[in-house]
């Protein structure tokens, strides 16, 4: 199992309880579970990685429980309680230095777990309904500007990212607006805003070689934050969630059981891998997704050069088609006949 952990670049959680591995190298996708004891009490909501080696994955299910997944060893070495299934399923996870981890749910309580601690060191309400955690420097924004009414806008932030190289934050919200906030201005209101078609947005993950985000409406846009322009749409996936990895492509699973890999480039499809189970959460290496480890040890020369020699030695057969069957066979009735005559 370990050899199949290293070769994986795409990691996926099922409501199930299923955690996927996938190597675009081979073009195939591995279960790392025990299939025969499956519930929905184990669903996976929350993944992330355990250490800045990524040798450890760290998932977090539906009745409160963290499981952590070694990719050397492809099993799984350690569970433990973080939550309680009343405070609702996980809103985000995140690793902290040697073996602390901070956990967040739906409900808002953020809490901090130390190594083998049972209760929380740390606890906090961040307030109800919470979408998601992003792990960061300390942000804090106030309300939108009142509308040219005088009237209070809605603002419901369902995904946040912070750009790399500077403290701006960049958040999606349900009523179809993307903001960017400027932590180092007084006033704590968007620096920046632009509205997008009439769907709300639920995920956004920003690219690496330019200032776009990709976000989640009945299809995946890509925005440039400069401009304000809305760049390219990819076609139909409702539900997706997408995820940008360090290279020119976006990574979508659906609500449904199917893998998809777009490049940002031509916005054409590279791979589509489909996974038997429905998805819930995703989780990408910072290597190139088809490197894995030890990706092209797999099959050696010898074996490929064996394998051809052997399609070679084959004789090539033609298959008759059924319309060249009819004709030889009135060709043949009709020197049958001749004979005769």
């Amino acid at each position: 199992m370990g050899d199949r952990s290293r070769l994986c670049s795409v990691w996926l959680g099922s409501e199930t309880g299923i955690l996927k591995g996938v190597s675009l190298t081979r073009k195939q996708a591995f279960n790392f579970c025990d299939t025969r004891q499956l519930s929905r009490d184990q669903e996976v909501r929350a993944l992330c990685w355990g250490d800045p080696a990524e040798s450890e994955l760290l998932l977090g299910l539906v009745d409160g429980t963290v499981r952590t997944f070694s990719t050397e060893k492809g099993a799984f070495t350690d569970a433990r309680r973080c939550g309680d299934p009343q405070d609702g399923c996980f809103a985000g996870l995140a690793a902290l230095g040697g073996s602390t981890l901070v956990s967040c749910t739906e409900s808002g309580a953020v809490r901090v777990w130390a190594e083998d601690s049972r209760e929380p060191v740390t606890q906090l309400e961040a307030g109800k309904a919470v979408c998601r955690m992003r792990q960061s420097p300390v942000d804090r924004n106030k309300n939108l500007r009142d509308d040219w009414l005088a009237l209070r806008r809605p603002h419901w932030v369902r995904d946040a990212a912070f750009i790399p190289d500077s403290d701006k934050v960049v958040t999606c919200t349900g009523y179809h607006q993307v903001h960017v906030f400027d932590p180092s201005t007084l006033s704590g209101a968007p620096s920046w805003r632009r509205s997008t078609a009439s769907n709300p947005l639920t995920a956004l993950s920003l690219t690496a070689a330019a200032p776009r985000c990709v976000g989640t409406r009945r299809a995946i846009a890509l925005l440039d934050l400069r401009k304000g322009l809305v760049c390219g749409c990819l076609k139909g996936c409702r539900g997706a969630r997408p995820a940008v990895p360090p290279l020119p492509a976006v990574v979508r699973p659906r609500s449904g059981p199917l893998l998809r890999i777009h490049s940002l480039e031509d916005r054409r499809l590279m791979h589509k891998v489909y996974l038997k189970s429905r998805l819930n959460c995703l989780l990408l290496a910072s290597r190139e997704l088809e490197e894995g480890a030890g990706a092209g040890e797999w099959r050696s020369r010898g074996e490929r050069g064996r394998e051809n020699e052997v399609w070679a030695s084959l004789e090539q057969c033609e298959e008759t088609t059924k319309r060249k069957q009819q004709r030889r066979t009135r060709r043949r009735r009709r020197e049958e006949k001749e004979g005769k005559n």
